[in-house]
């Protein structure tokens, strides 16, 4: 034992495969998050050069090219935002069940190949079918989103105990940074001479470069991997057998009941889909609303559409530090941590979006200022909500954050839906102010909720049945037992202790 110790103290001073895997994670998700969330600007691109306001799907010709540009209503827009979703709730227990038989290199090359190609069509279909060849196109790059579930079982597969949180977070980091460059890079091209078809095109090939890097770099395992060394296959090989349980959770049965009837669990899907309805409010619909109440052009959309998501992902890595610092002082226990962090994402953008609905069209510099507050902020439902599965059931984590996945991805399908039919004009600020108190109301009742009835403690479904009649056992045979103090002789000198048991 001692042995294995000093190799990973070896390997854990440089980097090392393990490192290049967590940064083609972060790639890999940046470049799946730009395929997912462009359509946000690409939809604004592709119908702010239009004055009609009619229902059919006509086109016109922008001012710098032959660029075709179409009106499509906001209801349509809407159904075009949410299709994406359509195929993503249902892609994600498949995709757990596909990582654990394929391993999540297969999968996510797959996954990402398959929406980088449907990306590079997507101009194509538009020009032969309107928008609904669009909503076939994200519902099929939906079906494609395997990211999470893969993410979840290579970090697992790759990272030492001591360096999970580390590595993790920065792989994770990549959806914020896809964020941004969903919302900036997209708008500058938009912007240019490549116009709205240069954002399918763009995407597409940064997802076809990255699946190439991962299929040449990528290994499901350090066992599997080509270049890495010797002690660093120790340290990892070494560390994940020692955290290995007697009994493996694929071979356990999976308690659905006890899932499905947990109350912490329930509270925890609350607080997610209040968060993702928040989140999937100004992922989609920001640009038109800056677009449409604010008249910004597309270089000044872009701009300002990214900078929350900037925000957002400067202060994961604040969060992560307090954090850390938090639970090694003990100031806190992860408990207490987990319900700050959910008040901080969940709370604080609703006080901002009840400020946001009530401030003057007049006011940009400050809307811009609180709309960047409001997404920038909600970054610590990372650490708050998302990483609660691992609290409650090591064992089932990545079947809870499967069916948190599922009903978190329902809601983001619903949120344009939602907003199409409220915001039949979207130059109508009080159309937008009935959006933000909505959203406002939902991400209050939800921490209160979580606040309530969240924990971090394990739920006791995560062990097996097997486990669980061992620890009942284990408690009956103290349950009749007494612990006594008596006098050792007739003359009360001197004390015994006695230990009387009686059989149950």
């Amino acid at each position: 034992m001692a042995d294995m110790e000093e190799v990973p103290g070896k390997a854990a001073s440089r980097l090392g495969m393990r490192h290049l895997q967590a940064a083609l994670l972060f790639v890999g998700l940046a470049a799946n998050t730009i395929l997912q969330l462009n359509v946000g600007v690409a939809v604004v691109a592709m119908t702010n050069d239009t004055s009609s306001t009619t229902t059919t799907t006509t086109t016109t010709s922008s001012e710098d090219g032959d660029t075709p540009h179409y009106n499509w209503t906001e209801v349509e827009k809407s159904y075009i935002l949410s299709s994406y979703y359509w195929g993503s709730a249902l892609a994600q227990f498949p995709a757990g069940y596909l990582c654990k038989r394929f391993g999540s290199k297969a999968v996510l090359f797959w996954g990402t190949l398959g929406s980088s190609l449907l990306s590079a069509l997507t101009p194509h279909g538009v020009y032969a079918a309107g928008w609904k060849a669009f909503c076939g196109i994200r519902l099929l790059q939906g079906l494609c989103q395997v990211t999470w579930p893969c993410i979840h079982q290579h970090l697992a597969n790759w990272c030492p105990t001591k360096e999970r949180t580390r590595l993790g977070a920065f792989a994770y980091t990549g959806f914020d940074c896809g964020n941004v460059l969903a919302m900036f890079g997209t708008g500058m091209i938009a912007g240019s001479s490549l116009g709205w078809p240069g954002i399918s095109y763009s995407a597409a090939g940064l997802g076809l470069v990255w699946c190439l890097l991962w299929l040449l770099l990528g290994a499901n395992k350090a066992t599997e991997a080509r270049c890495i060394s010797e002690a660093e296959k120790a340290y990892i090989v070494g560390d994940l057998q020692r955290e290995e349980r007697k009994d493996p959770p694929k071979k356990m049965e999976i308690p659905w009941k006890g899932i499905f009837t947990s109350v912490p669990v329930l509270a925890l899907l609350c607080a997610r889909c209040a968060d993702t309805w928040g989140l999937a409010t100004m992922q989609a619909e920001l640009p038109t609303y800056l677009s449409g109440v604010l008249h910004l052009d597309m270089r000044s959309n872009a701009l300002y559409s990214a900078l929350p998501f900037l925000l957002m992902w400067f202060m994961c890595y604040v969060y992560l530090i307090i954090a850390d610092v938090l639970l090694r002082k003990n100031w806190l226990s992860l408990t207490a941590l987990r319900k700050t962090y959910t008040s901080v994402a969940l709370w604080a953008p609703a006080a901002i979006l009840l400020s946001l609905a009530f401030v003057g069209e007049g006011q940009k510099t400050l809307v811009l200022v609180l709309v960047t507050l409001s997404v920038g902020v909600s970054s610590a439902a990372t650490i708050g909500s998302e990483l609660n599965t691992m609290d409650l059931s090591p064992n089932h984590a990545g079947i809870l954050a499967g069916i948190l996945t599922s009903f978190t991805n329902l809601v983001a399908l619903l949120t344009p839906l939602i907003v199409g039919v409220l915001v039949t004009d979207s130059t109508q600020r009080s159309q937008w102010q009935v959006v933000f108190i909505l959203v406002a109301g939902g991400l209050f009742a939800g921490n209160v909720i979580f606040l309530i009835w969240g924990t971090a403690e394990t739920q006791p479904w995560n062990e097996s049945k097997a486990a669980r009649r061992k620890l009942k056992a284990e408690e009956k045979l103290f349950q009749h037992t007494k612990l006594e103090f008596a006098s050792e002789n007739s003359d009360g000198n001197g004390v015994a202790l006695k230990l009387n048991c009686k059989n149950p």
